[in-house]
């Protein structure tokens, strides 16, 4: 007995020191309905969810209370070389970083660096048109009328980016203001103003008040050499590599890389106001503009449904808003080639869950696994694009 007890003392401290967990309990999650779910039956349920959509690698936080609760890994960070995706694998954020863009942007407005509602060209020394990457507006004054407010919440009239457009020229395609159209190309803008009126790069100011404060290591707005050893890379929907793109260049509307641990710290920072003000956070997720499209893709599109009226689904800045019998939600997505993210947070339930995937099929199962982890089956699925797909 007493050398069985010398063994354990001996082994215990070593498994640990290795990060082996020794005895690991289940978690029990919240859900909106005040039902519960077990990390295990979540694990069991999600495995099948990915094996029959081909999903490579899927990323899972679940936040109760506004913190952190549950985070797992599933699957590969790599196929082909086999390695284990894991909850600090260096994943692309993709439009995640519009979300931690309009939150610097809030902080600036609270502080009064920056007026929501102020003509954008009030805070340049020169015409707009005058700036080369702005000289095709020269012809149309209509963007003196353009705003902060307007870049964010996605009504300043431009395509998603100029190159969709005919001749890739930046075009003003309805009044500004009018009507809600996605658009990157509008966040580039802004974060030109934001530099403009700061003297400062986005990365510089998005480093030092968000993710140093947040000690978010595995994250930044411009490729870093040190996340080659935890890099994870995109598949397509036949589960081929597709790499993963080092961007050098900083861009607000979408070059943030990131983990899932990072940004459930982000995340949990917006749920608890710390990262910003009470004020700042009301400001930013109030409902700006209606979202009457079918769909958010094509954004220049002018079709019309009622279909998401019953949750109001809106815009705020930065951010989508829609409500449900369990108060107010905001949400925003990621994606690119190889690449799905979702976040989503019940304000009032102060619950949340962020999902990142290195898979074109990730959005497959989006519908299925928000219903399944915390009972979310107001998510505007259609609208997001988020078709329940089975390749096997």
């Amino acid at each position: 007995m007493w050398r069985n007890a010398l063994i354990s003392c001996t082994i215990l401290p070593l498994l640990l020191a290795a990060n082996i967990t020794v005895f690991a309990q289940p978690v029990v999650i919240k859900r909106l309905d005040g039902s519960s779910i077990s990390s295990q039956t979540i694990e069991e349920k999600i495995s099948d969810m990915m094996a029959t959509s081909c999903v490579t690698g899927l990323n899972i936080a679940i936040l109760n209370d506004n913190k952190i609760v549950y985070t797992k890994s599933f699957g590969l960070r790599d196929k082909e070389k086999q390695l284990p995706l894991t909850t600090d694998s260096i994943m692309y954020g993709a439009s995640f970083t519009k979300a931690v863009f309009a939150t610097l942007v809030a902080q600036l407005v609270v502080e009064g660096t920056l007026d929501l509602d102020a003509p954008i060209q009030k805070y340049l020394p020169k015409p707009l048109p005058d700036y080369d990457n702005y000289r095709d507006l020269a012809d149309d004054p209509r963007y003196l009328t353009i705003t902060l407010r307007m870049l964010l919440n996605h009504t300043a009239g431009f395509a998603n980016f100029r190159w969709l457009n005919h001749g890739k020229k930046l075009e003003i395609k309805f009044t500004p203001g009018s009507r809600y159209a996605y658009s990157g190309e509008g966040i580039n803008l802004a974060q030109f103003i934001v530099e403009t009126v700061t003297q400062k790069n986005v990365g510089t100011l998005i480093q030092d008040r968000i993710f140093n404060p947040l000690a978010m290591h595995n994250t930044s707005m411009q490729w870093q050499d040190r996340f080659n050893d935890k890099l994870a890379v995109g598949h397509d929907e036949k589960e081929k590599p597709l790499g993963h793109v080092k961007r050098k260049k900083i861009n607000a509307a979408g070059s943030m890389d990131t983990s899932l641990n990072d940004y459930a710290h982000f995340m949990e920072g917006v749920m608890q106001a710390s990262i910003l003000s009470k004020e700042a956070k009301a400001i930013m997720l109030a409902p700006q503009i209606a979202i009457t499209t079918p769909s958010q893709f094509p954004t220049l599109s002018t079709a019309s449904t009622d279909e998401n009226k019953n949750i109001q689904l809106a815009y705020g800045l930065g951010w989508g808003i829609f409500q449900t019998p369990y108060g107010k939600a905001y949400f925003k997505e990621g994606h690119d080639d190889g690449w799905e993210n979702h976040s989503v947070v019940f304000d009032e339930q102060k619950t949340g869950v962020v999902i990142m995937s290195n898979s074109a099929n990730g959005d497959g199962i989006f519908k299925e696994l928000l219903a399944l982890l915390i009972r979310d089956v107001y998510t505007p699925w259609k609208w997001e694009g988020y078709l329940p797909t089975r390749c096997r």
